[in-house]
């Protein structure tokens, strides 16, 4: 056996190889000489898994004995100790899962793991700056039927596959996170050790024919929860349901990530701003949609890729920025500009050409453009690489309406809205559909639409200028009226012209003399 003196300490307990004694709050432990000498053993061989054979060998030299004498002494060691202290990693052995006073553990690649996608950062400090990692739990089988683990594994391994499709975030391995099946974990420990700032967790209960899925989202560096939804279904088909849930949890998730970390960004603004803070700032700015955060936005997002020019990212976002300027703001709908944000946008594809967002982002550069038919293709690339990413249903449905295709596009705008009932662009998603009902001449869904986006803080102009024609349109001048004097409110150089001008983007003659008149129904001169 192991010839260490070294005294170890992990949380409460310290281990002395040489007296063979385990210490709790400084208070010596009985412990059996085989389980002494696994836990040794582990502890000296921490950076890796170590096989069931090499612990046999170690614990019982020269002996045959069965394996489920091993299972003894590490059932004896998780209750003395912790259940995660001894981290039973399946076909392949058992690892030392805490870190040592003084050490930061990590699981990435060095215990013959898949490892976690991370940029390199301080190992001391596991909430250093850069792209976020989130750690998915596995999900805990609540039904007291070993026989449903497959769903609950299926959950989380499906939600672990389509955060991953979110090129901004780092996802820990699904292999790794694996180790943790069975245990009671401390989250903020755990998520330490796989130095993740945010944990997903989650359980699974099944009754007859009903499921119960519950999942959060915990900011690892504070135990704030973030976010916690609890879907009920019934199980008609098993997959159709496990995709349905996974699809939104997913699509839930990635917004919330998102404003956690515009909001860590903005609470400290660090005074020498990197490339990733300048970003998130800028995005933070972007959602707030005002004319004067929208030019800090594309300061912030054009500071960030003169720093970096390979952060795609930065690339992209600046693009929509720019947009959005020009459809919303003052900045003006030049050819030289838009030719600059399609260019920034394909940059971002060469440094990411699987990156959904991308693909969705060149789109919207496109749709400004007039170039539709472009904007499409890359629309359903971006639904294709991401069918969580509501943005991308939106944009598509943008395009269907352009192209005339109205009912697929009403299919796209409520698609968005079921993914992502709290996204940031959420008034814009209703707004957006709103014009293509307009188009369809569904009116009263259009008034409905942006009667829900005017409750929304964050929502701009358009959205009661869409109202207002739709209303017109109706015949309900009295409405459409009132509505039109909110919009004098709202933005008070609001005429037939300045609209005439900022839709510069509808290249279809019909599309735009039918919003004008609309506007003229409800009083707009």
């Amino acid at each position: 056996m192991s010839s260490s003196t070294h005294t170890y300490r992990f949380d409460r307990f310290e281990i002395r190889p040489t007296e063979r004694a385990i210490l709790i709050d400084g208070h010596a432990t009985a412990l059996g000489a085989r389980a002494f000498d696994m836990l040794l053993t582990l502890i000296e061989h921490r950076d890796r898994v170590v096989s069931g054979k090499e612990l046999m060998d170690a614990i019982w030299p020269g002996l045959v004995v069965e394996e489920n004498n091993l299972r003894q002494q590490v059932s004896a060691l998780r209750k003395i100790l912790s259940p995660q202290v001894i981290i039973t990693i399946p076909a392949r052995g058992y690892r030392f899962g805490i870190a040592l006073e003084g050490e930061a553990t990590s699981v990435n690649g060095s215990a013959g793991l898949e490892p976690a996608t991370h940029l390199p950062h301080d190992p001391a400090h596991p909430m250093a700056e850069g792209r976020p990692t989130i750690a998915v739990l596995p999900f805990v089988n609540m039904s007291g039927d070993p026989g449903q683990e497959y769903f609950s594994d299926g959950i989380t391994q499906d939600i672990v596959t389509r955060l991953s499709k979110y090129h901004w975030l780092n996802v820990v391995a699904r292999n790794t996170t694996l180790a943790y099946k069975g245990l009671t974990i401390d989250v903020r420990r755990t998520a330490r050790d796989l130095r993740a700032h945010y944990v997903v967790a989650g359980s699974v209960r099944r009754a007859g024919t009903r499921i119960r899925v519950t999942a959060e989202l915990i900011d690892a560096g504070t135990g704030d929860h973030k976010w916690a939804e609890q879907y009920d279904r019934e199980l008609e088909d098993m997959f159709v349901v496990q995709d349905e849930i996974t699809e939104n949890v997913v699509a839930q998730l990635e917004p919330q990530i998102g404003l956690a970390e515009r909001q860590k960004v903005a609470r400290t603004e660090p005074t020498d701003l990197k490339a990733w803070d300048c970003y998130h700032l800028g995005v933070a700015h972007f959602f707030k949609f005002t004319a004067q955060n929208n030019l800090e936005a594309q300061r912030l997002f054009q500071k960030s890729r003169e720093m970096d020019p390979a952060f795609g990212e930065a690339q992209a976002w600046w693009a929509y920025a720019t947009i959005l300027g020009m459809i919303y703001w003052d900045t003006e709908p030049a050819r030289d500009l838009l030719d600059a944000a399609l260019a920034a946008t394909e940059r971002a594809l060469e440094l990411d050409d699987q990156n959904a967002v991308f693909y969705m982002l060149k789109a919207r550069v496109q749709l400004a453009r007039r170039e539709y038919d472009s904007a499409l293709i890359g629309n359903e690339m971006a639904v294709s690489l991401n069918p969580t990413l509501a943005a991308a249903h939106c944009g598509l449905g943008d395009t269907l309406a352009y192209l005339g295709r109205y009912e697929e596009a009403r299919v796209r705008f409520e698609k968005a809205l079921e993914l992502s009932p709290r996204d940031p662009q959420l008034w814009a998603f209703l707004t957006y559909g709103a014009l293509a009902m307009i188009f369809k001449h569904d009116f009263e869904t259009a008034v409905k639409w942006t009667t829900k986006a005017s409750e929304i803080p964050n929502h701009q102009y358009w959205t009661a200028a869409h109202k207002a024609v739709a209303l017109g349109y109706l015949g309900r001048r009295e409405e459409a009226r009132a509505c039109a004097a909110q919009l004098a409110v709202e933005n008070q150089g609001f005429t037939r012209a300045f609209a005439e001008r900022k839709l510069f983007y509808l290249k279809q003659p019909v599309h735009l003399q039918m919003y004008l008149d609309g506007l003229t129904m409800a009083g707009v001169r």
